[in-house]
């Protein structure tokens, strides 16, 4: 994939081959990005140094010279060969600038794609290599939430970590608070998805990652729609098909969703050492029990395959690490490739409904990002808790315009989920133009047969579950009287069937699609903190009015039916 290419060469913006820059001779451009250009230059000295160049069009936008400002302030706290330093920068002159060491190696899944996975002695030189970059990352209180192949510069057989456009100091409120600058969804952190707390673990979960991919050259969470990658990344899925059964345990334990369940980063390191060794590295960490593929009625077309964790034994508690063997000093390594810049934010459409969207990421033009202006945003969990009290409301007094409200959410929400995972996969690979919205009003229609097509599919389960809850909450009420006959008709039942029902839905399979394309619904009616509210006020208001309506009537009515459920299924 390429980038967007807004300066062409020769062009009236553009900077022409052996200009000045300052005091840099400009040599050739080596990358291109939605916001800037990247260019080999000579310093005085005549020394090859990497600048990074905003371009002509947001130059005078203050938020990217403060994303370029920061850029500078978070790599000017490392000091490491495995890190770009910065050598150079004006972010006040009329074309902003910052300079870096340069290094021509190329990215580590450029050399994996070309020489295959790597083997077991290359997979450790590259794993300790990583992990002192992140030791040197976080002791200067940095999280780069962002370790992928594409950032990471292989220079004689050693890692060297690039792009630190989206980190942060560790105390920055940013961290939570912005949307998400998206590279290729496989290498993101499930809470850097769901818009939580990062964390040094978030890194580590990156490390693991980008292991997988380079011991077994395909991405751990594979290839697709982006809505079915990013599932499997937050439910901790990982395809270790191909990868070495000695260390797949320990990725695949790093690679758990929540970061209280993976391995400290001290037992990461030692467990590599022991793999290097010809040992096991559950003597190490606690093997990870695996989980159910992932079950999305989108996720045909892409096999899973998964590889068990290798063990001693089914289960094995935690042990002490044993005394690895020291790690050796990292080797002097060449000067750095430079770091990429990223646009900042554009105002149009998807801007007014989903709020400002973060800058674009796209390092050596190696892959074009993603914008995902759903990540990052708040998640309306209390209109969507007011929501569900509407829908128990509606089951337990008219159990029929229930069912059928519960599958027109399914198909809108999902249909939403698929319009905007659309428009964004078509600004990944055109850009941004005046032809999105008209272009997404024509797909509407396909997006909402596609949406109660699946909607059919995933409402199989909830179904299931709910009429079983509503004859257990039958049989547990006939327990606690003790006496008289199961009523699965009775207003209590129904309303235990449509809080199961609307539960499975939410967090069952294929629920990932429904939450995203839930909480876009209520972000568009509610775009502010004060309408939520209204909102929310609302919908608890028109629960507790429904739920009256049918404590009154003393029984559901099953209209537009007419008939009593317990007449229809002949039950005394």
């Amino acid at each position: 994939m390429t980038a967007e290419i807004l300066d062409e060469p020769g062009g009236r913006d553009a900077l022409p081959e052996h200009s000045l820059l300052g005091s840099y001779r400009l040599v050739q451009r080596l990358g291109e990005g939605g916001m800037g250009v990247v260019h080999l230059a000579l310093d005085r000295q005549g020394k090859a140094v990497a600048i990074k160049v905003l371009r002509p069009h947001v130059a005078h936008d203050p938020a990217a010279r403060a994303r370029l400002s920061r850029e500078v302030d978070t790599l000017s706290r490392i000091r490491s060969p495995r890190v770009a330093p910065v050598i150079d920068a004006d972010i006040d002159g009329e074309r902003p600038f910052i300079v870096t060491r340069y290094v021509p190696g190329p990215p580590l899944d450029e050399v994996v794609a070309a020489g295959g996975p790597m083997g077991a002695d290359d997979l450790h030189r590259l794993g300790r290599g990583l992990a002192e970059a992140l030791d040197v990352i976080h002791d200067s209180d940095v999280i780069h939430r962002d370790l992928k192949p594409g950032n990471v510069l292989m220079v004689d057989g050693d890692p060297v970590v690039i792009d630190f456009g989206i980190a942060h100091v560790t105390d920055d409120i940013r961290l939570t608070m912005t949307g998400l600058v998206m590279g290729t969804p496989g290498y993101l952190s499930p809470e850097v998805v769901e818009g939580q707390p990062v964390s040094p673990a978030t890194d580590w979960w990156g490390w693991a990652a980008t292991l997988a991919y380079a011991a077994s050259g395909h991405p751990p969470f594979g290839r697709g729609p982006m809505d079915v990658v990013l599932t499997r990344v937050t439910a901790g899925d990982p395809d270790l098909a191909g990868v070495d059964r000695r260390i797949a345990p320990l990725l695949y334990a790093a690679l758990a969703p929540d970061p209280q369940d993976r391995p400290h980063q001290s037992d990461v390191v030692a467990a590599l050492e022991r793999y290097a060794h010809g040992g096991l590295v559950t003597d190490v960490i606690q093997a990870r029990p695996p989980v159910p593929p992932v079950q999305s009625t989108q996720s045909f077309a892409v096999p899973r395959t998964s590889v068990l964790p290798l063990a001693r034994t089914a289960v094995q508690p935690r042990m002490q690490p044993a005394p690895a063997t020291a790690r050796q000093p990292a080797p002097q390594l060449a000067p750095v490739t430079p770091l990429q810049l990223a646009p900042p934010p554009r105002q149009d459409t998807a801007d007014a409904i989903f709020g400002p969207r973060p800058g674009v990421e796209d390092p050596y033009g190696v892959e074009a990002p993603r914008i995902d202006p759903r990540i990052g945003r708040p998640s309306r969990s209390g209109t969507v808790a007011a929501l569900l009290a509407l829908l128990v409301a509606t089951a337990m007094t008219v159990p029929v315009v229930a069912a059928a409200a519960l599958l027109l959410w399914f198909t809108l929400a999902r249909a939403t989920d698929r319009s905007v995972t659309s428009l964004i996969m078509r600004r990944h690979d055109r850009g941004v133009r005046r032809s999105d919205v008209p272009v997404a009003v024509l797909v509407g229609p396909w997006h909402l047969v596609l949406g109660l097509l699946t909607s059919i599919f995933g409402a199989i389960m909830p179904a299931l579950i709910a009429v079983s809850g509503v004859f257990c909450a039958a049989l547990a009420v006939v327990a606690v009287r003790g006496t008289g006959s199961p009523e699965p008709d009775a207003l209590l039942p129904l309303a235990v069937g449509g809080l199961l029902a609307g539960l499975m839905a939410w967090w069952g399979p294929g629920g990932a699609s429904l939450r995203r394309g839930t909480r876009s619904i209520m972000r568009g009616v509610s775009p502010g903190p004060s309408a939520s509210r209204v909102l929310v006020l609302l919908l608890l208001v028109a629960a507790a009015a429904v739920a009256a309506a049918g404590v009154v009537d003393g029984q559901p009515s099953w209209w537009p039916t007419g008939t009593a459920w317990a007449d229809q299924l002949n039950l005394p």
